[in-house]
């Protein structure tokens, strides 16, 4: 799926270069389509609006064959034979939804992708950053798997999403991506709905992928961050627990926008008004 990250797109799509390749660009203003029908003619070209991450890569497995999926961000290629290794490791793991491969930044260091599914508590220790005091803990860090080194082969509860490889049996069963998640918490949506259902979740790190992070929008979706733990909540939890988790939320933010100073301190007070403006169900609405 691709945004506006053509300086990373060709390396991505030589990575993958061989293979059924589909390029669904959301609405892109820097040319991409161009480049995509110059540089990689065998490759089938989707162009649409901009309907989120979830929907774009949904509208690639619509039309993709082969027994898996692999979601490539524009802005992250697969290392060496990394491909081949996820596919291996999901065909010996026939209960595998989904494998996850370590990610690297561009300077080769960890970008850590194994993450635990959103709780009031975890919550809680993301925003007021109680897990800074002991990141490597469980009880303060699970949010972000603390203490786990990724280098070993787990089963996991969900992961990062700039490159899943994802068994077609399973979405069959489960379901494409929830598009009311337009970016953020989507892919923790659908893990979620795949280990309801029985399936797992793997992270392996026999396979690497480098990815540059945010490049498509730059960090400028915090709300929309916001709006998918509310989303996230409401749909697996209830609107109570939804609530609860706002008023957190609107009160961690105001602390944050106290503590910091310029930009990042306005985008937290701006945030947490928003969040203090409406309840769950009318903040889940995206503005259009």
């Amino acid at each position: 799926m691709a945004y506006d990250a053509l300086p990373w797109l060709e390396r991505s799509l030589e990575s993958v270069r061989g293979y059924e390749t589909i390029v669904v660009d959301n609405g892109s203003t820097d040319g991409t389509p161009a480049f995509v029908r110059e540089r990689f003619p065998e490759a089938r070209l989707i162009e649409q609006g901009n309907v989120g991450m979830g929907g774009g890569n949904n509208a690639g497995m619509r039309v993709a064959s082969g027994r898996y999926f692999l979601l490539l961000n524009s802005d992250a290629w697969a290392l060496g034979d990394g491909v081949e290794r996820l596919a291996e490791f999901a065909d010996a793991h026939p209960d595998a939804a989904i494998v996850g491969p370590r990610l690297r930044n561009p300077d080769g260091t960890l970008q850590r992708s194994v993450r635990g599914f959103p709780t009031l508590w975890r919550l809680a220790t993301e925003y007021l950053f109680l897990r800074k005091l002991a990141p490597r803990t469980r009880a303060l860090n699970a949010f972000y798997a603390g203490g786990f080194a990724h280098d070993e082969e787990r089963e996991v509860e969900w992961l990062y999403g700039p490159c899943l490889l994802v068994r077609r049996d399973a979405v069959d069963a489960v379901g494409l991506f929830d598009e009311d998640f337009f970016m953020f918490s989507e892919e923790t949506d659908w893990c979620y709905r795949f280990r309801a259902a029985g399936w797992k979740v793997y992270f392996f790190p026999g396979a690497e992928v480098t990815h540059v992070g945010g490049a498509s929008h730059g960090g400028r979706l915090f709300r929309e961050n916001l709006r998918g733990h509310l989303r996230f909540f409401a749909k697996h939890h209830g609107l109570r627990t939804a609530e609860r988790a706002r008023r957190l939320l609107i009160w961690s933010l105001r602390l944050r926008g106290l503590l910091f100073r310029g930009a990042r301190g306005r985008e937290y007070r701006d945030s947490a008004s928003w969040l203090a403006s409406a309840p769950v169900p009318a903040l889940m609405e995206r503005d259009r």
